[in-house]
């Protein structure tokens, strides 16, 4: 009888969400852009790299610039965020860095909000239409926290489709910066400082794919899963 009972339940979230994305367009085309446009922007950056070697970051202004324009990349889902730590640190050095965490923080306020804006009245209507959803989301409040942490360390869920999803979910943007910036550092600083060491943007690109980046990741998997989990897991009675 539960299992009957946990299908029915997903299947009428699964045809709210129909419902709800049948009659708003947008909500449809935002998500097909958090998900497909950082593969674009990732090709175009990887044709077009050298570019960068004639920016110079060296006055208030520079910086200044880079954390506005790091943060609009980001944060409009043009550039995934370990590609621009990666491009940073090689390009930049270990004096970007702070500025690259400023933009990150800008970002997630950004894609956040068009998250928000974009989803407008989507956890109203699941609410309304699947009242016992609502009630164990609202039984896992406390545990907000650690699913940001979680699912920004994890390297399945890119950076954009987790600021929709939290969006979604009506979480609050606080939680979002206070737990996700923890979380997302991991990530940022390893892609970070195989920047700064790499002889070459390519080679630094190919050094994200080496075993002992695929041993971190793996772990960080681990990690993020684990934490999804125990989120996910109901309370014992």
């Amino acid at each position: 009888m539960d299992d009957k009972s946990n299908m029915t339940k997903k299947g009428r979230i699964f045809k709210t969400i129909q419902t709800y994305f049948a009659s708003h367009p947008v909500g449809i085309f935002a998500w097909l852009w958090v998900v497909t446009m950082p593969i674009i922007g990732s090709a175009a950056l990887a044709t077009n790299y050298d570019l960068l070697e004639h920016v110079i970051l060296q006055s208030a202004w520079d910086y200044f610039l880079y954390t506005a324009i790091g943060a609009l990349l980001m944060g409009l889902a043009l550039l995934p965020t370990t590609l621009v730590a990666l491009a940073s640190g090689f390009y930049f050095g270990w004096w970007s860095l702070p500025f690259l965490i400023v933009g990150y923080s800008l970002a997630s306020v950004l894609g956040f909000t068009l998250g928000k804006i974009t989803n407008l009245g989507f956890t109203k209507l699941l609410y309304k239409r699947n009242p016992k959803f609502k009630k164990e989301i609202e039984t896992r409040k406390e545990k907000e926290g650690s699913l940001i942490f979680f699912v920004r360390i994890s390297p399945i869920v890119p950076f954009a489709v987790s600021n929709f999803l939290f969006a979604s979910m009506n979480i609050k943007l606080w939680k979002v910066l206070v737990f996700g910036i923890p979380g997302m550092l991991t990530r940022t600083v390893i892609a970070f400082s195989a920047g700064v060491l790499a002889s070459s943007f390519l080679s630094a690109k190919e050094s994200m794919n080496s075993p002992l980046q695929w041993a971190i990741g793996v772990v960080l998997l681990i990690i993020g899963v684990g934490g999804i989990y125990n989120y996910l897991r109901k309370k014992e009675k």
